[in-house]
């Protein structure tokens, strides 16, 4: 079982940054892939970032590649995802998840543990 907490969303101007953070509970966490994904409303959760349990590997949706980065801290139960250089089509309800099953995946229904949500709105 694995309990997840975004915190960091808000409203930054375009060009900005933010820094999403995700505590994470429960004894499986430091073996589970960790992933960040957006919705907006009317359209499916997408993909942005995940990071592997060791944290030695990552991928990004094309969408956000060389803006985004995503990291984890095992000790502190903690994943992060900086957002850097954001634009208008940033904005959604950015969710932490947590796959405790398989080795990699960029899935949303591969995931068994969300989080409730951060909005993130970037305005023009």
């Amino acid at each position: 079982q694995v309990q997840l907490l975004e915190s960091g969303g808000g409203l930054v101007q375009a060009g900005g940054s933010l820094r999403l953070s995700c505590a994470a509970s429960g004894r499986t966490f430091s073996t589970s892939l960790m992933g960040w994904f957006r919705q907006v409303p009317g359209k499916e959760r997408e993909f942005v970032a995940a990071i592997s349990w060791t944290g030695h590997s990552s991928d990004y949706a094309d969408s956000v590649k060389g803006r985004f980065f995503i990291s984890r801290d095992n000790v502190k139960n903690m994943v992060y995802l900086q957002m850097n250089s954001l634009n208008p089509e940033d904005t959604a309800v950015y969710y932490c998840a947590a796959d405790s099953q398989s080795n990699w995946s960029t899935r949303p229904t591969e995931y068994d543990y969300w989080g409730q949500g951060t909005q993130v709105t970037v305005s023009s």
